[in-house]
C-alpha cells in the first residue's frame, strides 16, 4: 500500500472535512461561550482539534451538547467562503481575539502562515461558514453539506500550552475526529477502544515494569521486571550489532559547554539541554545527545579509508529537558536510553551502509510485529548548516536509498523535517495507539 505524504493529505477530501468541522466546532462553542477567546484548529492524522480560551473548564457534557450543535449546522448547509483581506480589516475582524491578532503580527512579520509554519506567499486570508468567521488559509469543503451528520464525534477535552510555550496561557484544547462515511468512524472508534486497553502507560503499572513519579517527570524507574527486559534487550542489541562490526563505547554523562559550542548543538539546541552553571568561567552541560561524543572519539587518532566504514555503537543514557506538558509516559520523555550509533563511511559506501542499518530495523522491530514507515527530512528552511550543494546531493542519495528498497511513493516527505546538520531518515513507528 502506497503511504499518502503530508501533501497529499492536505489535498484530500477528507482534510477538507476535518479542517471545515474544527471551524464548524469553534462557531458551537463561541454560541455557548460568545465571551470565549480562539486561537487555532487544524487538521491531524485522525481528526482535528481547536484551541480556546474559556471563562470555565469544559465538561463531558459540554462536549455532548457542542456535537449536537455542530449536526445542526451541518444540516443547514452553510457555504465556506474564501477572502483575502488587507491588515487593517483583518484587525478589525478579530479585533476582540487576542491570539487572532498575535498570528495576524507572526504572518506580516515572519512570513509564516497561521500555524506557525513558513510559507513563500504569506497573505492574510478567512474563510466564512455564516456567521463564524476565521483566520484560515484553508482548504475546506465548498459546502457544509459535504460532511456527513454522523461520521464525527468529539473525543476529549486536554490543556495546551498557547504557542507550545508553559510560559504562555493554558488553553482547553477539544479533539475530535471525523471520516467520510459512518462505518469509517465506528471502525476507528472501535480500534481506539482495543488500543486503549493496550495503553503502555497502563501495562506498565499493571505489570510492575516501571514507574513514573512526579520528583522526576519524564525519568522513569525501571523495576525488576522492566529491567530484566530492559537488559534482555541489550544483550540482544549488543550480540546483533557486533555481528555487523560495531564496536561499542561509553562517554561522558556531563560535558563542557565548549563541546556542545564546536559541534553546533548549543546555538541550535540549548533550550533543550540540562544546563549546570559552575561559576563565571564554567558552565557543563548533562548530555543529551551522542554526537559530540563520537566525534571526539573518531578523532582520537589519524585514520585511513582503510579504517571505513567505522562503526561506532552505545546506549548511554541522555536527558533533554522537554516541556512538561509533552511528556507521555515512555513515548515522551526526559531521560532516554538510546539504540545509537555513529557511522563514518566513505561517499561511495553510503547505499550499501544503509541498506545494512536498515536490514537491522527490519530484524528488530519485525521480531516484535512492529509496523514503521520510512520518512525523509529535508532540509530546514532556515538554521541549518553547510552548503545547498552538499544538502542536494544528500537528499538525492536518501531519496534513491529509499526508492530502491521500499519503491517510490512508499515513504513519507518530511520537509523541513531534517536535523540542522544535514537529512535524515526518520523511522516512524506505529504503535498500537
Amino acid at each position: 500500500m502506497a503511504i499518502i505524504n503530508a501533501q497529499n493529505y492536505s489535498e484530500s477530501a477528507l482534510y477538507r472535512i476535518r479542517h471545515s468541522l474544527a471551524h464548524i466546532m469553534a462557531q458551537a462553542v463561541l454560541e455557548q461561550f460568545p465571551n470565549g477567546k480562539i486561537a487555532i484548529g487544524p487538521p491531524i492524522e485522525n481528526g482535528f482539534y481547536y484551541d480556546f480560551d474559556l471563562p470555565r473548564t469544559l465538561t463531558e457534557g459540554d462536549l455532548v451538547g457542542f456535537e449536537a450543535r455542530m449536526r445542526e449546522i451541518v444540516q443547514e448547509g452553510s457555504d465556506f467562503v474564501y477572502e483575502e483581506v488587507n491588515p487593517e480589516h483583518a484587525r478589525e475582524l478579530f479585533r476582540d481575539q487576542p491570539y487572532k491578532l498575535e498570528l495576524i503580527d507572526e504572518i506580516l512579520k515572519l512570513g509564516t502562515d497561521e500555524y506557525g509554519e513558513k510559507t513563500e506567499n504569506p497573505v492574510l486570508s478567512t474563510y466564512t461558514n455564516a456567521p463564524f468567521v476565521d483566520l484560515c488559509r484553508g482548504p475546506h469543503v465548498g459546502n457544509a453539506t459535504e460532511i456527513k451528520p454522523d461520521a464525527f464525534k468529539l473525543l476529549s477535552v486536554a490543556g495546551a500550552y498557547w504557542r507550545g510555550d508553559e510560559t504562555r496561557p493554558m488553553l482547553q484544547r477539544i479533539y475530535g475526529t471525523a471520516w467520510e462515511s459512518p462505518a469509517e468512524l465506528e471502525h476507528y472508534l472501535w480500534q481506539r477502544s482495543e488500543a486503549e486497553k493496550r495503553d503502555h502507560r497502563r501495562l506498565g503499572k499493571e505489570l510492575e515494569l516501571f514507574h513514573l513519579d512526579p520528583t522526576a517527570p519524564g525519568m522513569p524507574y525501571w523495576l525488576p521486571n522492566g529491567l530484566t527486559v530492559l537488559n534482555t534487550l541489550l544483550e540482544f542489541w549488543r550480540a546483533e550489532h557486533e555481528k555487523r562490526g560495531y564496536r561499542e563505547v561509553a562517554t561522558p554523562q556531563i560535558n563542557s559547554k565548549s563541546l556542545y559550542e564546536t559541534s553546533g548543538h548549543w546555538e541550535h539546541y540549548k533550550d533543550n539541554m540540562f544546563i549546570i552553571p559552575i561559576d563565571e568561567h564554567t558552565t557543563y552541560c548533562v548530555k543529551p545527545m551522542n554526537c559530540p561524543n563520537a566525534m571526539i572519539v573518531y578523532n582520537l587518532k589519524t585514520r585511513s579509508y582503510r579504517d571505513l566504514p567505522l562503526r561506532i555503537s552505545d546506549s548511554d543514557i541522555l536527558y533533554r529537558n522537554e516541556r512538561s506538558g509533552q511528556l507521555h509516559g515512555l513515548l515522551r520523555v526526559q531521560h532516554i536510553q538510546q539504540d545509537d550509533s555513529h557511522n563514518f563511511v566513505a561517499p561511495d559506501q553510503i547505499e550499501s551502509e544503509y541498506d545494512q542499518i536498515l536490514d537491522i530495523e527490519d530484524l528488530f522491530y519485525g521480531i516484535f510485529g512492529l509496523k514503521y514507515t520510512p520518512r525523509l527530512g529535508t532540509r530546514p528552511i532556515d538554521g541549518y548548516i553547510g552548503d545547498l550543494a552538499a544538502w542536494d546531493q544528500a537528499e538525492s542519495a536518501l531519496l534513491r536509498i529509499l526508492d530502491k528498497r521500499y519503491g517510490e511513493g512508499n515513504y513519507i516527505i518530511g520537509e523541513g523535517e531534517g536535523a540542522f546538520y544535514g537529512p535524515k531518515i526518520d523511522i516512524m513507528i506505529e504503535d498500537a495507539l
